[in-house]
């Protein structure tokens, strides 16, 4: 019709592309920005970790050092003959090294049962007496006895090997001197909750069975429940003391050090000797 016209736009033939090319673009750069953020993140992350990590190994050492150190002193009042000497009675005292305060207790080993020699009755009676029950008890006394005569004769030894084998391990009763309270948990019947419950209770370090006056009322309980009423300690023992110090931050970190001393009572020489030394816990919650 005349007279009237139809406009018509046409678009370029290079803007659908380009604008294709920058949406592409920005795709890249917002992941891009996303990776970056990403990496940001992992990194701070580690950084925090190591110097978390690096804090805990700080907080461990000093309260180690803590633990030595308020053992060395503790040795120290046990040998001082003044109106600053500590007993071995138990008791536990506190005693600052630097920030720290350590709980430290000394015991005389005279006072404990050594497995190594203790009677399977005063053996079962201790073990009783930790709360175990008397099945358990009888057997692990059983137990305890075997593992330090070893096995003997060929019919003893087959059987102890085959009782072992029958529980699942691989070893027998060697009949060697026992070097550590530890070893005892590798007795048959010994659990970690069970050892733990016996360890303050027994020692390696004595020659004799504790006395009926010994400060450590589940050991006397024992030693009256198996019906040996020695009065009499013996001199050994009584040179022999054990050192725990517990060691604690203010973050919830924790270490603990006992160390068993043997004092030398002779006017010459050193005045203590060092017999072992064990690291009962340590570390942050």
């Amino acid at each position: 019709m005349a007279g009237h016209h139809r406009s018509t736009t046409i678009e370029p033939a290079m803007s659908r592309p380009a604008n294709h090319q920058r949406g592409v673009a920005l795709l890249i750069v917002l992941w891009t920005l996303a990776l970056l953020a990403l990496l940001g993140s992992q990194v701070l992350t580690t950084s925090r970790q190591d110097t978390e990590i690096a804090h805990n190994q700080l907080s461990n050492s000093s309260l180690e050092w803590a633990a030595d150190g308020a053992v060395q002193q503790a040795i120290w009042h046990v040998l001082d003959v003044s109106s600053n000497h500590w007993n071995a009675d138990g008791l536990v005292r506190a005693i600052w090294v630097g920030p720290t305060s350590v709980a430290v207790r000394i015991d005389s080993e005279a006072d404990k049962v050594n497995p190594a020699i203790a009677s399977p009755a005063l053996l079962q009676a201790l073990v009783l007496e930790v709360g175990a029950d008397p099945v358990a008890a009888a057997g692990l006394a059983t137990s305890i006895v075997q593992w330090r005569l070893g096995s003997g004769p060929v019919a003893r030894r087959n059987a102890t090997f085959l009782r072992y084998q029958r529980a699942g391990l691989d070893y027998a009763p060697s009949g060697g001197s026992m070097d550590s309270i530890d070893e005892l948990g590798a007795v048959i019947g010994m659990t970690p909750d069970l050892l733990a419950r016996l360890r303050p209770h027994l020692t390696l370090f004595t020659d004799a069975d504790p006395p009926i006056t010994t400060r450590d009322m589940i050991v006397a309980r024992a030693l009256a429940l198996a019906g040996q009423l020695t009065v009499e300690a013996s001199d050994a023992g009584e040179q022999s003391i054990s050192v725990t110090a517990d060691a604690r931050g203010p973050f919830g970190g924790r270490f603990i050090r006992r160390v068993v001393v043997r004092i030398n009572v002779f006017p010459r020489g050193d005045r203590y000797e060092i017999l072992a030394r064990e690291r009962l816990a340590a570390g942050q919650p």
